[in-house]
C-alpha cells in the first residue's frame, strides 16, 4: 500500500530555487534513504513532506489514516513532566488515564472507601486501555536508548541535549508509525544504540525514509537511496556503498553520451559554416533546422563534486619522539560515581587510537585526561608527555569557536599575519565562498561549525591530535576527505568515534571504556568487531545435544499417547512449510526466467547504445536511461534469487 506519493515538488528560498522536479512514492514496508551534500535541502525536503511549510509548487499526498512520524534534529521535546510520560507522550488517552491513576493512587493513601472505590475504577480503565502492556513496551525501547528505571522518574528539564535526542526519537519509535521519517537518528547514539536501532528498523513493517551521514547505517537500514538534486531525484534500488558505486558509472555513460551530442553538434555546425552560402547551401540550411530542433542533452548534474573541493591537509610538523603519551593508574570520578580506574596506556609516534563504549562510560573524559584538560579534583593517575609534542584538540562540542565572530575572524585569531584575503582564500578549501567568511558564526550550522573548526586546527603544524567526534556534523564526502587525511597523517591520533566507517579506515588501535574497565585491543576497529563477535559467541548458551533414539528394550510411544491438538498443531505447521516451500521453489523458477529475459534485453540495449544515433540523442538519452533502470531490476531478481536459493539449499 502506498503511503507517500510526492509529485514534482520545487521549493526555494528568496527566489533561489534549492530543488525542482521532486517526484516518487513510498510504500508499507519500503526503507529508503535519502542523501545529498549538506545544504542540497534534505532537511526542507522532510519538512515539506511533513506538511510543516509549503512547497512553491507540486503536492505532497499522505494516504488518507496514515500516521506520520517524524523525527527531527531539533529534539523538540515538551519540558514538563517525567521521561516516562515523554515517551508515552504520542498516546493522549493513556497519558490521560496515567495521571488520573497516579491522582486516585494519591487520594486512596487516605483509605477513605470512596477513593478506594475510584482508584479501583481507574485501574480497570487504564488496564483496558492497555497502558501496562504499553509502559512495558515503551521502558524497553528507553532501555535500550540509553534510560533506566530510575531515568524514566527524572523530570525532562533535568535531561543533557544528547539525552532529550535520545528521548525524541524513543517518542517516535514508541508510536510505530505508518511512515517513518528520521533526520539524522544516529547524532546522539553509541554503538550499541546504533546497532539495536538498525535491528529495529530492518524489522519495522511500515515506510521508513531516513537521512544520515553514516554511511554504515544507511546501509544497513535502507536498501533503497534517494539523490537529492538541484532538478529532482536519482532513485537506486540500492544501498548507499553500492549507490556510490552505481551513480558513477551513470554520470560517466552521461557524460560520454553529451560528448557525443556536442561532437556531433560541433561537427554538424562547422559544415554549415562552410557550406551556407556555397553549392551544398540547401544542405546546410537542413542541418541548421535539424540543430534547431535538436533537444539538447543536459549536463548530467554530479551533486557531490562540489562537496567534494574540500582540502584538509596537515600542514608538515615536526617529528615527535617515539614515545608520544604514558598514561599510568588514570582514574575519573563524574556525577558521584567512577567511571574507570587503573588505566594504563603507552602510545607511540604514529598510532592512530580509537576510543569506543557506549554513552556516558568516559570516553570523552579519558580522552581529556590524555589531553591535559581533565579535572584536577576529580581525576586522577599520571600522563607523561613525549619531547617535541605540538598538539592539537577538537571538540565534539565546538566549543573552540566563537560564536560572536565571523569565520574569517576566527582564522585569523589563530594566524594574524592572515589579511583578511588571505583567510578568505584559505576557507575556501573548506567550503567557505563569496561572502560566507564575513558571515557571524552564530549564523553556521553544525557542518559549517565542525568545517571551520577543523579549518582553525589545520592552521598551524601538529604533530598530536585528540579529536572528539570529529564527523558528527560533517556530511559524507567532508568525513572521507577527513578519513584519507588522518589516515596518511605523519603524526598520532587519539579520536573518540561512533562512525563504523570512520573507525575502520582511520584506527590501527582500539580502547574500549566500558562497565569501569578500559580494555586495549591491538589492531583497528574490524579486528576490535571480530573479538567482541568471537566473545559473544562464546558467550551464548550451547543448544543441548539431540537425544539419542530410545533402544528397542524401551517402550515407544505411540500415536495415540500423544495429545491430539499437539499433533494436529505439529500438521498443520509441516502443511504450512510445505506449501511455503513450494511457493519459493515457484518464486526461484520465475526468477530465472525473468532473469534470463532481462539479461537478453540488457544486451540488446547495450548494442544499439553502441550505436551511431544519427543525431537522435533524446532517443539515444531515454534508451540509456531505461538501460540503467534495467541493470538494477536484475540486479535486484539476482539478488533475490540468491537469498531464495540459499535458504531452499539449507
Amino acid at each position: 500500500m502506498t503511503v507517500l506519493q510526492v509529485a514534482d515538488l520545487r521549493f526555494g528560498y528568496a527566489g533561489d530555487t534549492l530543488f525542482e522536479g521532486v517526484t516518487f512514492t513510498l510504500a508499507l514496508g519500503e526503507h529508503a534513504s535519502l542523501v545529498a551534500p549538506n545544504g542540497a535541502g534534505k532537511s526542507t525536503l522532510l519538512r515539506l513532506l511533513a506538511k510543516e511549510i509549503e512547497p512553491d509548487a507540486g503536492e505532497v499526498v499522505v494516504k488518507k489514516d496514515v500516521t506520520v512520524g517524524y523525527y527531527r534534529q531539533s529534539h523538540e521535546v515538551a519540558a514538563k513532566g517525567d521521561v516516562l510520560s515523554a515517551f508515552l507522550s504520542g498516546f493522549r488517552e493513556v497519558v490521560e488515564l496515567r495521571e488520573e491513576l497516579v491522582r486516585a493512587q494519591h487520594d486512596a493513601a487516605s483509605g477513605d472507601a470512596r477513593a478506594l472505590e475510584h482508584l479501583a475504577h481507574v485501574t480497570d480503565r487504564y488496564h483496558v486501555a492497555r497502558g501496562d502492556e504499553l509502559e512495558h513496551r515503551v521502558a524497553a525501547i528507553a532501555a535500550k536508548l540509553g534510560f533506566s528505571n530510575d531515568d524514566l522518574a527524572r523530570p525532562v528539564t533535568s535531561l543533557s541535549g544528547g539525552e532529550r535526542g535520545r528521548l525524541h526519537l524513543g517518542v517516535i519509535l514508541a508510536q510505530e508509525p505508518d511512515l517513518l521519517m528520521l533526520d539524522e537518528p544516529t547524532n546522539h547514539l553509541d554503538l550499541d544504540t546504533i546497532a539495536w536501532l538498525e535491528g529495529w528498523l530492518k524489522g519495522y513493517r511500515g515506510a521508513v525514509l531516513v537521512v544520515s551521514h553514516d554511511r554504515a547505517f544507511l546501509d544497513a537500514v535502507a536498501p533503497n537511496t534517494m539523490e537529492l538534486g538541484t532538478r529532482g531525484l536519482r532513485v537506486y534500488p540500492l544501498p548507499y556503498s553500492a549507490y556510490a558505486e552505481a551513480r558513477e558509472e551513470d554520470l560517466a555513460r552521461e557524460r560520454a553520451i553529451l560528448e557525443r551530442q556536442q561532437a556531433f553538434v560541433a561537427k554538424t555546425e562547422d559544415f554549415i559554416r562552410k557550406n551556407i552560402a556555397g553549392q551544398k547551401s540547401k544542405q546546410a540550411q537542413s542541418r541548421r533546422k535539424m540543430l534547431d530542433k535538436l533537444e539538447r542533452v543536459e549536463r548530467p548534474e554530479d551533486v557531490w563534486a562540489v562537496a567534494e573541493r574540500i582540502a584538509f591537509r596537515f600542514a608538515p610538523a615536526p617529528r615527535s619522539g617515539e614515545i608520544v603519551l604514558e598514561a599510568n593508574g588514570l582514574n575519573a570520578r563524574r556525577g558521584g560515581r567512577g567511571l574507570f580506574e587503573g588505566v594504563d596506556l603507552l602510545v607511540r609516534r604514529g598510532e592512530r587510537i580509537g576510543i569506543v563504549g557506549p554513552n556516558g562510560a568516559g570516553k570523552s573524559t579519558l580522552l581529556k585526561i590524555l589531553a591535559g584538560r581533565g579535572n584536577p579534583d576529580l581525576d586522577g593517575g599520571s600522563v607523561r608527555r613525549g619531547t617535541n609534542l605540538k598538539e592539537g584538540y577538537f571538540d565534539q562540542h565546538l566549543g573552540q569557536v566563537d560564536p560572536k565572530k565571523t569565520a574569517a575572524e576566527e582564522v585569523r585569531s589563530v594566524r594574524g599575519d592572515f589579511t583578511v584575503e588571505a583567510a578568505r582564500q584559505y576557507l575556501a578549501r573548506f567550503r567557505f565562498w563569496g561572502d560566507d567568511p564575513l558571515r557571524v558564526v552564530a549564523g553556521f550550522s553544525g557542518g559549517e561549525r565542525s568545517r571551520l573548526a577543523l579549518a582553525k586546527l589545520l592552521l598551524e603544524p601538529k604533530n598530536l591530535l585528540f579529536l572528539d567526534e570529529p564527523t558528527n556534523h560533517l556530511d559524507i564526502p567532508a568525513a572521507e576527505i577527513l578519513e584519507e587525511a588522518l589516515a596518511s597523517f605523519e603524526g598520532t591520533v587519539v579520536l573518540v568515534s561512533h562512525d563504523r566507517r570512520f573507525l575502520e579506515t582511520v584506527t590501527t588501535r582500539i580502547v574500549s571504556v566500558r562497565d569501569g574497565k578500559v580494555d586495549v585491543y591491538p589492531g583497528g576497529f574490524s579486528d576490535f568487531v571480530s573479538v567482541q563477535r568471537a566473545r559473544e559467541e562464546e558467550a551464548r548458551p550451547r543448544k543441548a545435544e539431540p537425544k539419542k533414539p530410545p533402544t528397542a528394550a524401551k517402550a515407544q510411544p505411540t500415536a495415540s499417547s500423544e495429545p491430539a491438538a499437539k499433533k494436529g498443531q505439529q500438521h498443520q505447521a509441516q502443511k504450512q512449510a510445505s506449501r511455503d516451500r513450494e511457493k519459493q521453489q515457484r518464486r526461484v523458477k520465475d526468477l530465472e526466467e525473468l532473469i534470463g529475459a532481462g539479461e537478453k534485453q540488457l544486451a540488446e540495449l547495450r548494442a544499439l547504445l553502441r550505436e551511431d544515433p544519427a543525431g537522435n540523442w533524446e532517443k539515444l538519452a531515454k534508451m540509456a536511461s531505461e538501460e540503467r533502470a534495467l541493470a538494477r531490476r536484475v540486479d535486484s531478481l539476482v539478488d533475490e534469487w540468491t537469498k531464495l536459493s540459499a535458504v531452499l539449499g539449507a
